[in-house]
């Protein structure tokens, strides 16, 4: 009888448990959705500090609102970027790829900030990130291209050139760099000129002996 009463006991408490735990979750939902609407007003307002705040808080109560805030992320490192502020975009643009990894777009964008600070290097990471997420898409190679012209890294901007026009065969500024490619290719491999023959007769420099004082 007491095993029964034990038993019967427990499962009450299990299903009060599920219950509260439902309730909690419907609340935290609800809190999250009005979190959310609201960051998203702020975004319509171009209030992006309010909005990033706002869906930062949405997002660790429910999850599925992690694209919102990246994507608010995205709008305030474009208007950072506008405004000059490069490295304040470039660490917005970081924690939208933190939350959307798979975004070649964002990935494009941080890149395109790292060339206003002049750091290639990233720049050139970025868009490799952005070619294996989409390796058919022209513009990552055509920069990327670029990248390596700067650089001077005349076999690797080939290479993505080549890529260009095998993706789009008509490409314009592709065939003009790939011309530029060739001549530094070309002037590159021709042996530089014999250096001139040593003059017999004297430099005018040598001959000159100083005045005493």
């Amino acid at each position: 009888m007491r095993k029964n009463y034990v038993f019967t006991l427990v499962a009450v408490l299990a299903v009060c448990a599920a219950q509260l735990s439902g309730a909690e979750a419907t609340k935290d939902a609800k809190e999250a959705n009005k979190l959310a609407l609201d960051g998203a007003e702020a975004s319509k307002n171009q209030d992006f500090d309010k909005a990033v705040e706002l869906l930062r808080k949405a997002t660790a109560l429910d999850h599925k609102y992690a694209d919102e805030l990246a994507a608010v992320y995205q709008q305030r490192g474009y208007a950072a970027a506008t405004n000059k502020q490069f490295q304040d975009a470039v660490n917005d643009y970081s924690e939208a790829i933190k939350l959307k990894p798979e975004d070649a777009r964002i990935y494009e964008q941080r890149a395109a900030v790292e060339m206003k600070l002049n750091d290639n290097d990233k720049a050139l990471a970025d868009y490799s990130e952005a070619i294996k997420l989409k390796p058919n898409e022209v513009r990552y190679y055509a920069y990327r291209s670029y990248i390596y012209e700067v650089k001077g890294d005349i076999k690797n901007s080939m290479t993505d050139t080549e890529k260009v026009l095998k993706l789009d065969p008509n490409n314009q500024e592709a065939k003009s760099r790939k011309t530029r490619l060739e001549a530094l290719q070309s002037m590159r491999a021709t042996p530089p000129p014999p250096p001139p023959a040593a003059s017999k007769k004297t430099s005018p420099a040598s001959a000159h002996t100083p005045h005493k004082p």
